[in-house]
């Protein structure tokens, strides 16, 4: 029988300190993970031992998982931080695609990156210098203006010119984002004490069953009612960077709780369309989508805008733009469909919805012109023309929305193609 030589341990192990760890890098990945769970953790831990790996990964995940969601985010963090003793350079492979470490031939899974930024966070900021005065009693002042610049240059900044850091600075800038609108006012009524209308028929109601005694006038007012949400993103090729950080906004949106929209619904479409509403509802952006990746097999491919409105008119119109929706429509409108076919697609949607707003990157150069076909065929259809290049661009889509006036740069852009043809026609 071989006997194994004994384990040796440090005389002041820290076990107790690694698991604390491990919980802040859970909670920074967005686990409810609090002082009590924590303790609950410790304590399983000393209750099982530390000698089976399969004890110790399902004590601490039956202390830290409470949904099935944060399941998969649990166990590549646990992976990373407990079983591979390459750990750092695995993630820094996960965060900079640019670095050939372990993960050369291993692609990312869903959870993966957030779990990298989770276990990186804070290791390569710089200690902040106290505030107030120093040791040999000089005051020091801390200037923040650089700082503050670097944000407001991240908000206005071309997702397509974002480096791989500034990208995940700025999709954690998105999932903080909100889009709040207002409510519409139905034509229902419903009973208010001090409504600004009668109630004819509740009134004359509670008279009959007081014989004919007419003792007061009951009021109504009009109910409130919250619109949908629908988004049309365009991911064909010339729309790849733009189109993955406007899904990334669109999820944080999808999951905001009491943004005010009844139901938000989400559609790709480059060649073909898919709906992926069911994916947003994953609180998991990175679960959700590679789940919607998997679904939309045309990704970065060739764009056919006008048969895929068409798509979506006859199937999806009906189900989701009813009531006042208010309609996102995502793409740069490079179509090589029939313009004719476009048009009637964009008036039918058009009509289907309360606001169709559309977002298009190409508005951020200043010398943009409408001179493509299928951005001549779209443009009279929409109630709101504006750029979508930035995070700048997509925090003003709550004033655009609240704002039924706002029309953006439809006006400037129409009435130069009508120059452009009387010139042509020689008037």
């Amino acid at each position: 029988m071989v006997e194994l030589p004994a384990l040796s341990l440090p005389d002041d192990p820290k076990l107790a300190q690694n698991i604390t760890h491990f919980a802040r890098a859970l909670r920074k990945a967005g686990l409810p993970i609090g002082p009590g769970r924590l303790i609950d953790a410790v304590e399983a831990v000393a209750a099982v031992g530390f000698t089976s790996r399969q004890d110790f990964y399902w004590a601490l995940h039956a202390c830290f998982v409470s949904r099935p969601e944060h399941r998969l985010v649990f166990a590549q963090i646990f992976r990373l931080y407990w079983r591979d003793p390459r750990f750092l350079e695995h993630m820094m492979a996960m965060m900079l695609p640019a670095i050939r470490g372990v993960q050369e031939e291993h692609a990312a899974k869903p959870g993966e990156k957030r779990a990298a930024e989770a276990l990186l966070d804070g290791a390569n900021q710089q200690v902040e210098p106290p505030e107030g005065k120093d040791e040999d009693g000089t005051e020091i002042e801390v200037d923040a203006t650089l700082t503050m610049s670097s944000e407001e240059r991240l908000r206005s900044l071309d997702f397509e010119q974002m480096s791989t850091d500034e990208v995940a600075r700025a999709k954690r800038i998105l999932a903080q984002m909100r889009l709040p609108v207002t409510p519409l006012q139905s034509r229902r009524l419903m009973a208010a004490r001090h409504g600004t209308r009668a109630d004819w028929r509740r009134t004359f109601r509670e008279a009959a069953r007081r014989g004919g005694d007419l003792r007061e006038i009951a009021r109504a007012k009009r109910r409130i009612r919250w619109p949908n949400l629908v988004v049309l993103c365009d991911i064909s090729g010339s729309m790849s960077q733009y189109s993955r950080l406007v899904l990334h906004f669109l999820h944080s949106v999808a999951n905001a709780k009491g943004a005010g929209w009844a139901q938000v619904h989400g559609f790709t479409f480059g060649t073909r369309l898919t709906n992926i509403t069911r994916h947003l509802a994953s609180r998991d952006v990175d679960a959700a989508l590679a789940a919607a990746g998997a679904e939309a097999q045309d990704w970065e491919g060739g764009t056919r805008i006008g048969a895929c409105l068409h798509d979506f008119n006859r199937d999806w119109s009906r189900r989701v733009t009813g009531q006042g929706a208010v309609v996102l429509l995502i793409t740069d409108g490079l179509d090589r469909d029939d313009p004719t076919e476009l048009s009637h697609e964009m008036q039918r949607l058009h009509l289907s919805c309360r606001r169709l707003i559309w977002l298009n990157p190409l508005l951020r150069w200043d010398g943009f012109a409408a001179k493509a076909q299928g951005i001549r065929a779209m443009l009279p259809h929409v109630d709101s023309f504006r750029a979508g290049h930035s995070i700048a661009s997509l925090e003003d889509l709550a004033q655009v929305i609240s704002c039924p006036d706002d029309i953006g740069e439809k006006d400037r852009l129409l009435r130069a193609v009508t120059q452009g043809k009387n010139s042509n026609n020689g008037i």
